[in-house]
């Protein structure tokens, strides 16, 4: 893909995506038993006795960062998983409504199937499929469920493509494209 000469030089996508986790064992046996992921190296725990937390990570300088984990999880971004304490650590979920809110979308190939799989691991899937059928999205059907600590997450599913792509050339990713 050609420069548009904007944005950061050399950039070239995604490598990762961190969160943190209250329970970071119970967080891998739920991203490598229920949803599918690899569970790759594990690293800490981290602290500082100056400001180094604050001035590298932008946390409280006395927050303990226990361990992380790096997970794949098939075709896309890789996840960086931490599980921290601090002094003023929030324990509450976001929703997707907060600042900071947010929910991490996962592609499938048969939603019926991918629902149906959550469901038997007691996993709460937030109503049912919504369908599109018109509009940029057409073509798309998803829906949200929550991790057991209550973190926000989704499925998606357009076999035959979205709606915008009758329009333009230009396509989002998509882990089940070849990258152009």
């Amino acid at each position: 893909m050609a420069s548009t000469g904007t944005g950061i030089p050399g950039l070239r996508g995604t490598d990762h995506i961190g969160f943190t986790v209250p329970d970071l064992a119970q967080a891998i046996e739920f991203f490598v038993n229920v949803i599918g992921c690899e569970p790759f190296y594990e690293l800490g725990p981290f602290a500082a006795e100056d400001d180094w937390m604050a001035t590298h990570l932008n946390v409280h300088p006395r927050a303990v960062m226990r361990r992380l984990k790096f997970l794949r999880c098939r075709n896309g971004s890789n996840f960086e998983v931490f599980e921290y304490s601090a002094p003023d650590q929030n324990t509450r979920q976001p929703k997707n409504s907060d600042v900071g809110g947010h929910h991490l979308a996962f592609y499938v190939d048969d939603m019926e199937a991918a629902v149906s799989h959550l469901k038997s691991h007691g996993v709460r899937v937030l109503g049912e499929p919504t369908v599109r059928t018109s509009g940029p999205s057409a073509g798309q059907t998803w829906v949200y469920f929550l991790a057991p600590w209550g973190m926000q997450f989704e499925l998606v599913s357009y076999p035959r493509g979205k709606g915008y792509e009758r329009e333009t050339t230009a396509r989002l990713w998509h882990p089940a494209r070849p990258a152009e």
